[in-house]
């Protein structure tokens, strides 16, 4: 199934789309990919302005958005870390957990509904599979520049009850040197030692001397590179066609791919990237590695009619489906179809174990006595009914309990009087209400906000936590960007249709309300303003647009609304690009904050976009740096990112991208859409980005006639993903 999947998360590309990316692959070799923090902001030729010209403008301008869009062109941060270790600790203890109930499996089950068979069967079907891509010959020189350093890899995994590691365990110095050994007779950065040592483990150094495109399991490394390394290793021995290189080019179009929100790839879509990529024999190179295990092949089911198997309803010979094509293949890699299996089977333990029950009340309470499962649909003002749900269940004596996706929204729940937790949080053990004896966690019923913004791995994880019996209700608006990871939970369980489905009737209120209720149905209205609650501000170009972005936040939404600069939040398409994240923040830091960047390019007083786990955006504050690493305020609490990570975890946060922003809102938000980022927008992308504004709206707007064309046609990248099939064979509709 597929979604549009909108912009990517802060660690993946954000400037590419991603049909080029996995099809062409024509990013320039070594060239930083726009997917994780940079070591300092770009510079940028802008200049923040202290005229006065901005406030009277943007008065001028003010209320009315479709109008205008039209004629215009030091202390223990432990409880942090241990979180963010706690977290990746648990998704890699239910994929080990998993994948052993897999080996369990002895032989082939249906397709489309498990994972395949024997190597044998599955190569057997791959072959079968009509189609292919041309063929390549020309085999890609190295290039020179250094590929930028990557995440680290996720830490081992605790048992449930065992506390959270308060660092990664590093790999074992004798490790990390006899990789560096290599990657110099490979004429490879030494300084990716650590790295490699990591993602490979024990072995890495014997691993990468036998296949050196094993260095593609490094994040940022690109194939071009990998070739000039093999090349230097291998010398003749190695060509475009050689299996160990198509081996590792699918598995790296696959996690391209996750990082675009696609949980599997049609198997022609791989075919066609492998081509790109000069593989001579792109269906060939896909049974090698389907037969060897790095990937994964299903082949979905077509869909079954009422007549007897094998004739339509005149007699006629109809043995696959409806329109006589059997669906296309699908490949993926181990850890999304594990979770995706896992989620799946979650949910219908929870929908098969939970005892209905005839509660009294709202509608939404009603329907979740009566079953395990519900899907909850809202904006802003709807979040008060899961909120209203969980307080009456636990009138009811149950152990009940609200999980939201940032630490902004628990604080904003907490602020109304309502106390919840993070999903993260929850997860870690660091809140909530600890876990049973076997290992699961001690409620009755949960409800998730901000259930779009659950990736499959972080979905899998938290129904698998859940004993049976308990109810959750996944709430949500269905009209924002997806998760920042891979997988459409939220979106998948809405189309399965395997369970209720409770839309709210509860509009969000005043100007704003009406005119992010328009964007979700493709209209952008005119709405009255009179308290300057949205203000549109029309530039020429990318330039002006950094420059009346400055003014805003620094002058004129402090002067005019009342809201300070810290409380201020720009939002724009994307990292690259004249008017991205990075130029935004260079020229906000030289107005707000200016400094010499003594702490890898940050000083104290520096907003900060921190990503403790990839997916997951936490702002703050820079407050010192030590020997350790750089100390952060992030909301109540004080965390420290060891400096070892500071270069890939962390940005500049006074410009985030609209996926860094969601499922968080501020008093003010300045929306930046320069003329270049035309073709990055979308609906969810602008019903996103203007929904995160609580009180005000600028639009700095330099994209004429492309903004209500967007909202109106814009459709953003799809996702494939399995969960929705495998929802639909788990629980068919009436059973």
């Amino acid at each position: 199934m597929t979604e549009p999947s909108g912009e990517t998360a802060p660690e993946a590309p954000e400037d590419v789309e991603p049909t080029e990316d996995v099809r062409e692959g024509t990013e320039t070799a070594g060239a930083a990919p726009d997917d994780g923090p940079e070591d300092a902001p770009e510079t940028t030729d802008v200049t923040a302005d202290t005229t006065e010209d901005g406030p009277e403008e943007t008065e001028e301008a003010s209320g009315q958005p479709g109008r205008d869009a039209g004629k215009t062109g030091g202390s223990d941060a432990a409880p942090e870390l241990s979180e963010a270790q706690a977290e990746l600790a648990a998704q890699r203890e239910l994929r080990a957990r998993i994948e052993a109930r897999k080996a369990e499996k002895d032989g082939p089950v249906t397709a489309g509904t498990k994972l395949s068979g024997t190597a044998a069967d599955l190569l057997a079907a791959v072959r079968a599979v009509e189609g292919g891509a041309a063929k390549g010959s020309t085999f890609y020189e190295a290039a020179d520049p250094v590929p930028r350093p990557p995440a680290p890899e996720r830490a081992p995994a605790p048992t449930p009850h065992s506390p959270a590691p308060e660092h990664p365990t590093a790999p074992a110095p004798a490790t990390t040197a006899a990789v560096r050994e290599v990657l110099a007779r490979g004429g490879a950065p030494e300084a990716l030692a650590g790295q490699v040592a990591a993602a490979l483990g024990e072995g890495a150094a014997a691993a990468l001397s036998d296949d050196p495109w094993q260095l593609l399991a490094v994040a940022g490394v690109r194939p071009e590179q990998a070739d000039g390394f093999a090349r230097a290793l291998l010398g003749p021995d190695c060509g475009p066609g050689d299996p160990r290189r198509t081996v590792a080019l699918t598995v790296w179009l696959l996690e391209r791919a996750a990082l675009q929100g696609h949980t599997a790839l049609e198997a022609g879509t791989v075919r066609a990237g492998l081509a790109a990529h000069s593989v001579p024999d792109p269906e060939e190179a896909v049974d090698t590695a389907v037969s060897e295990g790095a990937v994964h092949l299903f082949q979905e089911e077509g869909e079954e009619t009422e007549e007897e198997p094998g004739e339509d309803a005149d007699g006629a010979s109809e043995e696959i489906g409806e329109s006589g094509e059997e669906p296309p293949a699908l490949l993926g890699l181990d850890r999304y179809a594990l979770a995706e299996e896992s989620l799946a089977e979650g949910l219908a333990r929870l929908v098969r174990t939970a005892a209905a029950d005839a509660w009294e009340g709202a509608e939404l309470e009603r329907a979740a006595g009566a079953h395990g499962l519900v899907l909850h649909t809202g904006g802003e003002a709807a979040r008060a009914e899961p909120v209203a749900l969980a307080a009456a269940a636990r009138e009811r004596g149950l152990r009940a309990l609200v999980a939201v996706h940032s630490d902004d929204g628990r604080r904003a729940l907490g602020a109304a009087g309502t106390e919840a937790v993070t999903v993260a949080a929850l997860l870690s053990g660091a809140a909530g209400p600890g876990r049973d004896e076997d290992g699961a966690l001690a409620l009755d019923l949960l409800a998730v906000l901000d259930a779009p913004q659950l990736d499959v791995e972080t979905a899998a994880t938290l129904v698998e936590s859940l004993p049976d019996g308990c109810r959750l209700v996944l709430s949500g608006d269905p009209e924002v960007l997806g998760a920042p990871g891979a997988g459409r939970v939220f979106a998948d369980a809405l189309a399965a249709g395997v369970c209720p489905r409770i839309a709210s009737r509860v509009p969000d209120p005043g100007p704003l309300g009406e005119l992010v209720s328009g964007i979700g149905v493709g209209e952008l209205n005119q709405v009255e303003a009179p308290g300057k609650e949205v203000v549109i501000v029309p530039v020429r170009d990318a330039g002006e647009a950094v420059h009346r972005a400055v003014q805003l936040v620094a002058d004129s939404v402090p002067r005019a609304i009342g809201v300070p600069p810290e409380r201020t939040q720009v939002v724009t398409v994307g990292h690259g690009g004249s008017a991205g994240t990075r130029a935004l923040n260079a020229a906000l830091k030289q107005r707000l904050n200016p400094g010499p960047g003594r702490f890898g390019g940050y000083d104290p007083g520096d907003r900060v976009a921190y990503a403790p786990v990839p997916g997951r955006t936490v702002t703050g504050t820079v407050l010192s740096a030590d020997a350790e690493g750089l100390r952060l305020r992030c909301g109540d609490d004080e965390v420290l990112v060891p400096k070892e990570r500071v270069e890939s975890a962390l940005r500049h946060g006074w410009a985030l991208t609209a996926h860094q922003a969601a499922g968080t809102r501020w008093p003010a938000v300045v929306a930046v859409l320069p003329g270049d980022a035309a073709g990055g927008l979308s609906r969810p992308w602008v019903y996103t980005a203007f929904g995160r504004a609580e009180r005000h709206l600028s639009v700095v707007h330099g994209v004429d006639q492309a903004l209500p064309r967007a909202v109106a046609e814009g459709v953003a990248p799809e996702r494939t993903t399995r969960l929705r099939p495998l929802l639909e064979g788990l629980l068919a509709a009436g059973e």
